[in-house]
């Protein structure tokens, strides 16, 4: 069974639409968090979302919205939360309150999380990829760092698709990959968009401006100290 796996989309439209553009015919389409939050296309976003029955699992920034901060959610990401959450409808609040934390997919052989297993808040990077994060699955898909990164171990895969909507590894083309849960194997990829248009939807709706240089050059950091998954939640 091949999955597409997106992660971090954070209401960026043009990134989504080019990213669903290249990828390759796939059994389902799974995200692993963060449909909104930063990005000027909250609407937008969660109408293809539901169009094409992407399968998502909630994000910090999603809970955000929904006015759950956790400790150290920096000023800039939440005063983009509150943008979103004056524009959003009931409706698309509440298709954000039902996602999960985390999703068990295709009997057990995919999990999701956003930050790590048990911990959604948790930053995961690369780094920290250990045999030791897999449980009965045979891939584990994270998100949350917006770094693109798979390791494969004896029992598994972890992987990280990248962010679509915001990366923050150099590269400022959206990520995502295809997996192949049977037989455990993880496809990276990254796609160009348009991200003027994205970069001019954030200057016209007074967004931060520091997230314009933020897709622009595929970096994005403001005070936030890196966190192991060995941390505790906040």
């Amino acid at each position: 069974m091949r999955i597409g796996l997106i992660s971090d989309v954070h209401a960026n439209r043009p990134a989504l639409d080019a990213v669903l553009d290249d990828m390759p015919d796939v059994d389902a389409c799974v995200h692993a968090g963060d449909v909104v939050g930063y990005g000027p296309f909250p609407s937008e976003v969660i109408e293809v979302f539901r169009a094409n029955d992407i399968v998502s699992i909630q994000g910090n920034h999603d809970r955000a919205v929904l006015g759950d901060f956790h400790d150290n959610f920096h000023e800039i990401p939440k005063s983009a939360a509150l943008w979103t959450a004056e524009r959003l409808t009931d409706d698309e609040l509440a298709y954000i309150d039902a996602l999960p934390t985390e999703r068990e997919l295709y009997d057990g052989q995919l999990k999701v999380a956003h930050g790590a297993p048990g911990k959604p808040n948790t930053y995961t990077y690369p780094e920290d990829f250990s045999a030791d994060l897999l449980g009965e699955e045979s891939v584990l898909a994270i998100g949350h760092t917006h770094i693109q990164a798979s390791e494969t171990f004896e029992d598994g895969v972890v992987v990280n698709p990248g962010s679509v909507g915001l990366p923050r590894d150099g590269d400022w083309r959206p990520g995502y990959a295809v997996v192949d849960v049977d037989a455990a194997t993880v496809d990276l990829r990254r796609v160009e968009y348009p991200k003027e248009e994205t970069q001019a939807a954030i200057e016209e709706h007074g967004l931060p401006e520091v997230l314009v240089d933020g897709l622009e050059h595929g970096e994005l950091v403001f005070g936030r100290a890196k966190r192991s998954v060995t941390d505790s939640v906040e």
